[in-house]
């Protein structure tokens, strides 16, 4: 009996090293080695971890874009509408992406129709807003509008040049404050009138900004129309939106021929790109905007 319980102690032994020793191995194999799929799978894993980041990143800047936006947006209904602007709870992909990937199905939907309950609150809120703006105009209050159209008919965003702001004055060959945004055009293009207005002064001049038309819309907006050749009307004359009042002079030699377009709010210099909005396509302003932000010289 002691040899047989001897034999069965050394087999159990055996046994139990041997399965002991099979874990360990299949342990240290899963840890070295993977399988194609398990390979796949860790690869997916990755790729999603990756796409996550950069959506969260993505996630920030628009999130900063919308900032940057809302407070444009604000400035323009308290300068152009003179109105209280809207509160906006801008919705960003943070709203639908959580930090966690153990949410339930049901919160997505709910986060979706919180959303959207959202979304159609905004949109009676600029339903109201677009109402508020018919009711200033419909009072008469057309004098608080500024000029919101451009002087050129027909032009593209090539044809933008520098806006206001230091520059590099191709005459001096200095950085120089420029007070306004340079359109170029052919010598005789017709300009017209941004806005109603009366003619407060027309200078002829060959020197500085050479030929201009200056017209005061009311309310403290004033635009100046210069670089001019033909002038088509006089001091104190009224004028209408779109009317020509002129066309663009000849080249001095050192640029091309081109209008020099200034916007002025009580005596204060204004960029007059920030108010061209309304008389072209969003695409087409955001161009101009870059291009009259990107170029360093004026070309008078």
């Amino acid at each position: 009996m002691s040899k047989f319980s001897k034999i069965l102690g050394s087999i159990v032994r055996y046994l139990v090293a041997t399965v002991s020793l099979s874990v360990v191995l299949y342990i240290l194999f899963a840890l070295l080695f993977s399988t194609e799929e398990e390979r796949r799978l860790q690869r997916e894993n990755n790729l999603y971890k990756s796409m996550y980041r950069d959506i969260r990143n993505k996630d920030r800047l628009i999130g900063d874009v919308v900032d940057g936006l809302l407070v444009k947006d604000d400035a323009i209904y308290r300068q152009l509408f003179e109105t209280t602007p809207p509160s906006l709870d801008a919705i960003t992909a943070a709203d639908l992406i959580a930090d966690s990937d153990s949410l339930s199905e049901s919160f997505y939907l709910s986060a979706a129709a919180s959303a959207s309950e959202r979304l159609i609150l905004m949109s009676d809120t600029v339903d109201d807003n677009f109402a508020e703006v018919f009711r200033i105009l419909l009072k008469g209050r057309r004098d608080s509008i500024p000029p919101l159209s451009l002087p050129l008919k027909g032009m593209s965003y090539v044809q933008t040049g520098a806006s206001i702001g230091p520059k590099h004055n191709p005459v001096y060959k200095l950085e120089m404050q420029h007070d306004g945004i340079d359109f170029i055009a052919p010598q005789g293009a017709p300009v017209y009138a941004a806005a109603p207005g009366i003619v407060s002064k027309v200078t002829h001049s060959r020197k500085g900004l050479g030929n201009v038309v200056e017209i005061n819309h009311g309310n403290g907006y004033v635009s100046r129309y210069c670089l001019l050749g033909d002038i088509n009307i006089f001091a104190q004359m009224k004028v209408r939106t779109g009317q020509k009042i002129g066309e663009v002079g000849v080249s001095t030699g050192i640029s091309a021929p081109h209008l020099h377009f200034e916007l002025w709010k009580n005596g204060v210099v204004c960029d007059p790109v920030h108010y061209l909005f309304a008389s072209i396509t969003p695409e087409e302003y955001s161009r101009m905007m870059y291009m009259s932000v990107s170029t360093s010289q004026s070309l008078d």
